[in-house]
């Protein structure tokens, strides 16, 4: 239903400037930056946040000395925003080229990011994302059944800065603090606190099973274990600017659940799966006597695997639970893009103007062919690279338009792109098993059309959501399209150059950078066309994933991606979200007016988004500084010190956005007052 009512805070008839070299130059390096942010930090732990809120702040706060209009700034964050979804998009499945193996070889498929290949993927998927989302811009923007609830919030915070309001300040200097607490924490830095410790604590006592058949006769003994003395392993949260942010951002249940994957992962499945393994005091005798080890390749071996598979069932349960807004996604699509073209674009409206529709087609079918010569670079088959190209447009147009719509119900952050992008895989992967692919060409064809449909579903989901902000400040549809292009151009052009830099030094896929999601495509697309996988354990997990379904587990995803990422990150994210329990809990006491309880979260919300932003800026440049590792005297790096840095984020976090709401005096009397 469109809403033919509505006025935009800018009107159709007024003029004003959009366009201009600095806004264009400043959405560019927000792009780039942004991009190469969001990468590092959904890799360390398989979960971006929306780049609308940041960018817009950073718009505001550097055009306005400038004399920007507000429709400068809101192409700026348009074109800037976008290096967010593109590195979502890319970070799921680029790096899978370097964790699938190659059957014939037993290396990866890549030993390294492949620039120009990388990058053609990425630049293919992001222009796809913004052409296809473009066809049904009109029909998305205008349905007033559409929330858009992060649009709707952003456009609030911008059209409150335009009052006097900018509250830049706060996300620029949580930026410095998010910078200054990686870099001396982070090894490739000046490491002077250690971020996180690990331990085992001695089970006294003797350890053995005994296996009974149905009579109880005794027919197995474990090994005795009391020689060795049983070790359980523990790891304390990381004292992590980032992920802290993170958890506190996604609030305290999505927090929870993310740690109760860790708990169920590490101190759960992790120890039983070791001691029932056979003879664990020969596992340990292996590693020398370091239960850590022990620990750490029991993680990787076996829980890894079952992690995969409750992903899996996870991704597409939050599909199935979706399956109503997915069926009318899709049918609205087929209906929109027939409208297109019969509409035509005769509209005179300066904000109802988009990109013409024959300029649209000609490009989608230009960016067909060189996709057809890369697939049939990989699969080394005409055939098999059409058909590659054909489930990359097909599933890429019809995920671009479901993505849309969801972005309208719940807001980009909980964009299930994952979801949609393993979906393709499977599809993908089949077809190549049809055809006769095997081993690593098949493999990396597979991973590459999951590739560009991926960024294709991240781009077109924050795209729509930039574009109703637009929409509500009054800017104009082709300059924001054309914004968007730009974005996509800049960050899929130098994105490669920062995953390699941060494979360099950390190695994606290992405890550092655990880029799970990456991992479990991966794994999919080399266990079913390579046909080697550990599916006893990924049955077990998907088998785990069923069961969270059944009792009620509000996101097994979430609860799998737990089980994936270290314990430390989880323990770290779990205390940013008992942060914001506890900011909420504060705030409601005082019984806040509406406008109140929205300065209390947009304080705490861009404070979150400066702190990760700030440390993975610096985590990136420390990455490419690595000579600079200093060997600081061991007192100094002392994990006790991490205590400071948890006092500080929990202070800044907590203090600010509760002081703001008190000096704004949107509040009424709180339950202690009136009881006095």
């Amino acid at each position: 239903m469109s809403d033919k009512t509505f006025k935009p805070y800018i009107s159709p008839e007024q003029s004003m400037k959009e366009i201009s070299f600095k806004a264009i130059f400043l959405g560019i390096i927000m792009a780039i930056i942004l991009g190469a942010a969001m990468a590092y930090l959904g890799l360390l732990i398989g979960m971006t946040v929306a780049a609308t809120f940041p960018a817009a702040v950073i718009a505001m706060a550097v055009l306005r000395p400038f004399k920007g209009t507000i429709l400068e700034e809101n192409l700026a964050r348009t074109t800037g925003a976008v290096g967010e979804a593109l590195a979502a998009g890319a970070i799921f499945t680029i790096p899978a080229f370097l964790l699938a193996i190659n059957p014939a070889t037993g290396e990866p498929i890549w030993q390294k990011f492949d620039l120009l290949k990388s990058s053609i993927l990425m630049l293919v998927g992001g222009i796809l994302g913004v052409l296809f989302i473009t066809l049904i811009r009109r029909t998305l923007v205008e349905d007033a059944t559409l929330p858009f609830p992060e649009s709707v919030a952003c456009a609030v915070m911008v059209k409150t800065g335009q009052e006097g309001g900018s509250q830049a300040a706060y996300m620029f200097w949580a930026m410095g603090l998010g910078g200054l607490i990686e870099f001396f924490t982070n090894e490739n830095g000046i490491q002077l606190i250690k971020p996180y410790v690990r331990t085992v604590f001695k089970i006294p006592g003797l350890s053995r099973i005994s296996y009974l058949d149905g009579d109880n006769v005794l027919k197995y003994k474990t090994p005795e274990t009391a020689q060795i003395k049983g070790r359980m392993f523990i790891e304390s949260p990381a004292a992590n600017a980032a992920m802290t942010a993170v958890g506190y951002i996604i609030g305290p249940k999505l927090a929870a659940l993310t740690f109760s994957g860790g708990v169920l992962g590490w101190l759960f499945l992790m120890p039983m799966l070791l001691f029932i393994s056979g003879d664990f005091g020969d596992i340990v005798s292996k590693f020398q006597g370091d239960w850590t080890a022990v620990a750490v390749s029991a993680y990787n071996a076996q829980i890894k695997p079952i992690a995969v598979g409750a992903m899996l069932v996870g991704a597409f349960f939050t599909l199935f639970k979706m399956r109503k807004s997915l069926i009318t996604g899709i049918g609205r699509s087929i209906t929109d893009v027939r409208k297109v073209q019969a509409e035509g674009t005769t509209e005179t409206i300066r904000t109802d103007i988009d990109l013409p529709f024959p300029s649209i087609i000609i490009s989608i079918i230009a960016l067909i062919i060189p996709m057809v010569f890369l697939y049939n670079v990989f699969t080394r088959s005409i055939g098999s690279s059409l058909v590659s190209a054909l489930v990359m447009i097909v599933m890429g147009l019809l995920f671009a338009a479901v993505a849309g719509y969801l972005v309208g119900i719940i807001g980009s952050s909980s964009n299930p792109i994952s979801g949609l992008t393993l979906t393709t895989l499977l599809i993908a992967a089949l077809m190549m098993v049809l055809m006769g692919q095997k081993g690593s060409s098949g493999i990396a064809a597979v991973i590459a059309v999951a590739a560009v449909v991926c960024c294709v579903a991240g781009v077109a989901g924050d795209m729509i959501q930039d574009w109703k902000v637009g929409h509500i400040l009054g800017g104009t549809p082709w300059r924001m399209q054309i914004g968007g292009l730009i974005g996509v151009i800049a960050a899929a052009l130098t994105l490669t150059f920062s995953l390699q830099l941060l494979h360099n030094t950390m190695r994606i896929g290992s405890d550092a950078l655990p880029a799970p999601q990456a991992n479990l495509m991966a794994m999919m697309a080399q266990g079913i066309v390579g046909g080697e996988m550990a599916w006893p354990l990924v049955i077990a997990g998907m088998l785990l994933g069923v069961g969270l379904i059944l009792i009620g587990s509000p996101s097994p995803m979430i609860i799998a991606v737990g089980m994936y990422l270290p314990f430390r990150a989880t323990a770290c994210i779990f205390f940013g979200g008992v942060l914001k329990y506890f900011i909420d809990s504060r705030v409601t006491k005082k019984n806040p007016t509406a406008k109140g309880k929205e300065i209390a979260g947009n304080i705490g919300l861009l404070i979150a988004s400066g702190l990760i932003a700030g440390q993975a800026i610096l985590g990136i440049i420390t990455a490419g500084l690595t000579g600079i590792k200093l060997k600081m005297p061991e007192s100094l790096n002392n994990p006790w010190l991490a205590l400071v840095i948890f006092f500080v984020l929990g202070f800044i976090l907590i203090y600010f956005p509760y002081k703001k709401m008190i000096e704004s005096g949107e509040y009424g009397t709180s339950s202690e007052e009136k009881e006095i």
